[in-house]
């Protein structure tokens, strides 16, 4: 009786110690079955919106959010992700391209498969009155890379839990300088990714419900680039324009020209063109007669000259950005817009100067979406979502540096959707006004990890292992 009594009381304390320390879920794979496989996203979102890791994440987000920093100056945030990194027990390399963090979960071993992060915020003023708004005058968190760094955080936590079922090594990218600065082309400079086998990455949509994703196979966004022109004439009074050169006019004759380069130069029965767009028409009947249309954009955005009402200056500085959805159609807008600058200036009797700002502003290729990855990503998507709620979307023209990864390996990059109609209406990204869902959070974090744990699973046995050490290649 003494003995039963002793048994069950060490039944007790271990049944306490267990609720005190709740162990991981744990998975089964069959070998020949996809059941094992298809329970982790839901089984990972489940633990991604425990009490106690949403709260955790909702802290760090409103940590970032309330500091700000630029490109290449993400100091602070660097160091709070290297700090939370510690805590878990993660290892990692950090002042990669100046202030990002990469670290390593799982074996050390390949294969390996990277989640992406973009850290650095916008030069705004933060215009929404709220507890945890910007503490930095003129900089701002509007672009969501806050819940960015975030959801890689919280996937870390995750796959930290459940780095006993890592067939391989998954790598946290913190990239610094998304926002023009070319931060994923520094990264890569680095040689920190040569031996990633794929790479994810994601962006908060406020125009897509929470609970949803989309992106599509092939090109999703186009690539960019920006230019400068001054153009020079010879200034003189307003009243007597025959003694001078007006650069105004040569630079609005410029202007008109440049949108020749889409409405005028471009095929609209180019294949990749139509392609894309014959695609778009099924998809969605708002975008009937696109077909029709063009992948490329010119936008000219600043027009600077003069100070005064009677003046005709001696220069003009002109300004804009000009995209599109594969590097030859880029490569040649690039050259038929100095071109014609150039030969519209001479027109008018102005010379020009054309700068194409590659220093300061990198040109970013398109962001296309590798195919095998795309049919991936439904899958894992769909057994967390539900498959009603994978959105395949059109291709948009704004742009993203995480192309620079996808010109070296098999990438994906996808939109999280965060609208809940209940909170009203959700600003745009690069708005003063915008604000980030938080309930989005435990979404993007639970598909961070889902993509690449399944990855190293479903992937990693066909993938052909080259021999060597590789723990501390990365």
């Amino acid at each position: 009786m003494g003995g039963a009594m002793s048994f069950s009381k060490w039944v007790f304390v271990v049944f306490v110690l267990h609720l005190l320390n709740p162990c991981p879920v744990r998975f089964s794979y069959g070998s020949s079955s996809s059941n094992g496989l298809s329970d982790i996203p839901k089984k990972l979102l489940n633990f991604a919106k425990r009490q106690e890791l949403v709260g955790w994440m909702i802290g760090i987000r409103r940590k970032i959010h309330q500091n700000p920093e630029l490109g290449y100056q993400e100091f602070e945030t660097s160091q709070l992700i290297r700090s939370e990194l510690d805590k878990m027990g993660i290892k990692y390399k950090h002042s990669v391209a100046v202030t990002g963090v990469v670290g390593f979960i799982g074996t050390g071993e390949p294969p390996f498969v990277a989640l992406r992060a973009d850290m650095d915020s916008l030069p705004l003023q933060e215009m929404v009155e709220w507890e945890y708004k910007s503490k930095i005058p003129g900089k701002m968190h509007a672009c969501g890379h806050d819940g960015h760094v975030t959801m890689l955080l919280g996937a870390a936590k995750i796959l930290q839990e459940h780095r006993e079922e890592l067939k391989g090594t998954v790598v946290l990218v913190f990239q610094p300088a998304e926002e023009g600065g070319g931060g994923a082309h520094k990264v890569l400079e680095a040689g920190v990714l040569e031996k990633v086998n794929a790479i994810f990455g994601l962006h908060v949509d406020p125009n897509l419900p929470i609970g949803e994703v989309a992106s599509r196979p092939g090109p999703l966004l186009a690539g960019s680039g920006f230019f400068e022109a001054v153009i020079g004439g010879k200034g003189g009074h307003a009243a007597i324009p025959q003694h001078s050169i007006d650069p105004i006019l040569a630079a609005s004759n410029v202007i008109v020209s440049l949108q020749h380069l889409v409405s005028r130069e471009a095929d609209p029965l180019d294949s990749q063109s139509r392609q894309c767009f014959l695609y778009i028409v099924k998809l969605d009947p708002l975008f009937q007669g696109a077909e029709h249309g063009t992948h490329k954009v010119v936008t000219v955005a600043k027009f600077q000259g003069g100070g005064a009402f009677n003046v005709i200056p001696d220069s003009v500085l002109i300004g804009g950005t000009f995209r599109a959805f594969s590097k030859e159609s880029f490569t040649q807008l690039k050259q038929r817009i100095e071109e014609v600058i150039i030969g519209q200036a001479a027109v008018q009797r102005c010379s020009a100067t054309v700068d194409f700002l590659s220093k300061e502003k990198p040109f970013f290729p398109p962001t296309i979406n590798n195919n095998d990855l795309h049919k991936y990503f439904q899958t894992v998507a769909g057994d967390m979502l539900d498959t009603q709620k994978v959105k395949v979307m059109a291709p948009v023209m704004g742009s993203e540096d995480f192309s620079f990864y996808q010109e070296v390996m098999p990438g994906y990059f996808f939109f999280l959707g965060m609208k809940n109609e209940t909170l009203g209406k959700v600003e745009s990204i690069h708005s003063p006004y915008f604000t980030l869902n938080e309930d989005a959070l435990p979404y993007g974090a639970a598909l961070h990890a889902s993509l690449a744990l399944r990855y190293l699973l479903e992937f990693g046995p066909k993938i052909s292992l080259p021999e060597g050490n590789y723990r501390d290649e990365l």
